[in-house]
């Protein structure tokens, strides 16, 4: 991959986007996380002065902050640092009075609270200065529906919507973020221990290879298949019923 042409090229897109738009700018939400970097990086490319960042830790591990501070300053982007902990805790406590449930289920419902709970911030903050909300989703992540409905995929642009997981790094070095960001564990936070292959049960190396010939390992292809099938409703806007007009 060229890099440097497909910085390029993003960065006329999300000038072209956000013109069309009738917007000034770009906010997104910095994770700490390769994947937010990228986007931050070409964002900053893309609108010097009209760009901004929110660091929205909710129960996050303190490494996960100081990545994402650390992006910021390498980009030299205004932020704003969000602390979610106690809105999260008190909404979580108003549902569990009257709808609880355990185990993994359970983990699952309350962690996929963080992400809506960001996106409510980040439109709020977007409105406000009549920007657009910038998606730092890659393509690997958007094929399986590796992402929260009305969450980290409740955005206006998905500036990485085409670039696979190892394309984000090889973006990445030519941006130049910060080593420590690129050399981590992926994973969304959710809950500690958390990474996302595991949580996926397949690795980006094997959906990348999918993406790209149609094959894979047995395994491999059965769990990529089963979560494409499972996610197809976040792809789509909400159905909408066509009613015959001899009822109307």
């Amino acid at each position: 991959m060229n890099a440097e042409a497909v910085t390029a090229y993003l960065e006329k897109w999300l000038r072209d986007e956000v013109e069309k738009a009738g917007c000034k700018g770009v906010l997104l939400g910095i994770s700490g996380g390769v994947d937010s970097a990228v986007a931050a990086g070409i964002a900053r490319r893309a609108f010097p002065h009209n760009c901004m960042g929110l660091l929205l830790p909710c129960e996050s591990h303190t490494q996960d902050l100081m990545d994402g501070q650390s992006v910021v300053e390498t980009f030299d982007i205004p932020y704003q640092l969000i602390e979610l902990d106690d809105a999260y805790q008190l909404i979580l406590k108003q549902l569990e009075g009257f709808l609880k449930r355990e185990g993994d289920f359970g983990r699952m419902l309350r962690a996929n609270m963080k992400p809506r709970l960001r996106m409510l911030c980040l439109y709020y903050c977007a409105q406000a200065k009549n920007y657009l909300v910038l998606g730092t989703s890659n393509k690997s992540e958007i094929a399986v529906g590796y992402a929260t409905k009305y969450g980290d995929s409740g955005v206006d642009l998905q500036i990485l919507g085409d670039l696979c997981k190892d394309e984000i790094y090889e973006l990445a070095e030519f941006l130049g973020v910060p080593q420590a960001v690129i050399e981590k564990t992926p994973s969304g936070g959710l809950w500690e221990g958390q990474t996302d292959e595991a949580e996926m049960g397949v690795s980006y190396q094997a959906i990348n290879h999918y993406l790209r010939t149609g094959e894979g390992e047995s395994a491999d292809l059965s769990r990529i298949l089963l979560m494409m099938q499972k996610s197809e409703h976040k792809k789509k806007m909400p159905p909408i019923p066509i009613i015959p007009r001899d009822l109307v």
